[in-house]
């Protein structure tokens, strides 16, 4: 089992940046791909960022939707345990609750992919 808690969201004015954190217990995230989705009112649950397994084939590969490629940037900090999505120059379409989640091998933009799933955090963009 692995336990996933997200945190650093909050209000933020366009243009601006914030940096999610995605704390893992249970097991170590090296041996999951871990990812990033996010979901805004009355709207689907969308892929943002994956990386790869750390013991997984084209380990640490990182792969972002078009939507946030260059703006967002995911990283894992395998002795803390933790992953990070850093979004800057972020805008009013950014704003949904954040989730983290971790799976098998390789990073994918599929949600059925993904075996645990943290609780979400907030991030709200003022134009």
């Amino acid at each position: 089992q692995v336990q996933l808690v997200e945190s650093g969201g909050g209000l933020v004015q366009a243009g601006g940046s914030l940096r999610l954190s995605c704390a893992a217990s249970g097991r170590t995230i090296s041996s999951y791909a871990m990812g990033w989705f996010r979901q805004a009112p009355g709207k689907e649950r969308e892929f943002i960022a994956a990386i790869n397994a750390a013991i997984s084939w084209r380990a640490g590969n990182e792969y972002y939707a078009d939507s946030v490629k260059g703006r967002f940037t995911l990283s894992r900090d395998n002795a803390k345990n933790t992953v990070y999505l850093q979004m800057n120059s972020l805008n009013a379409e950014d704003t949904a609750v954040y989730y983290c989640a971790a799976g098998r091998g390789v990073g994918s933009r599929d949600l059925a992919a993904y075996d645990y799933w943290g609780q979400g955090t907030q991030v709200t963009v003022s134009s």
